[in-house]
């Protein structure tokens, strides 16, 4: 299989399910945010202590489950390749929440803001993080462009991407704390 195809030198390109779009559509933007955040949590991924394996763990099931909710982002929701996605249970978000509690009650609370940075993998989960909000922008802006405030799987993801960017902010806390570092307080 080639990696070039030639099919969106004019710019346009297609989506999951087929269509044929611009470039800079709503939903191309959005998934092609979601794809910098994949992209960014393998950064940060092959940055971390190979100690904490289970910050590794949880990482690489963030990445597939952002493969996952691209797919969605990708298919129009009248399109009939939609029966064949997976659906991002709300259980994920669930899962995330129990994870940001127990890495929480392993740093000492916060009383001031903190500036992003630290160690070089910390700094990176806050660029994640950064990028995750962006993320989540983005599909609002595709829920209301669409008029998709119904849609179950599009709420799934969007509760998603508000823990995960939680997560990589506590993450980012604790790199830095393994790693020797105190937060970085505003003043």
């Amino acid at each position: 299989m080639k990696v070039y195809t030639g099919g969106g030198d004019k710019g346009k390109t297609s989506l999951f399910s087929g269509e044929r779009v611009a470039k800079h559509h709503v939903r191309i933007d959005a998934y092609g945010d979601m794809d910098e955040l994949n992209s960014l949590l393998g950064v940060v991924c092959a940055l971390v202590p190979a100690a904490e394996s289970k910050l590794i763990q949880d990482l690489e099931g963030m990445q597939r489950n952002l493969f996952v909710a691209g797919a969605w982002l990708s298919t129009t929701p009248e399109s009939p390749v939609i029966k064949h996605l997976t659906p991002l249970s709300a259980e994920v978000a669930k899962e995330l929440e129990e994870r940001i509690d127990t890495i929480s009650g392993m740093l000492p609370p916060l009383k001031a803001f903190i500036l992003p940075g630290g160690e070089v993998v910390a700094a990176w989960a806050h660029v994640a993080r950064t990028v995750c909000r962006r993320c989540e922008r983005k599909l609002t802006l595709l829920i209301e462009a669409e008029k998709m405030q119904e849609d179950a799987q599009l709420a799934a993801i969007q509760v998603y991407l508000n823990r995960l960017s939680d997560y990589l902010f506590v993450a980012a806390r604790y790199l830095n704390q393994v790693l020797g570092r105190e937060d970085i307080l505003w003043k």
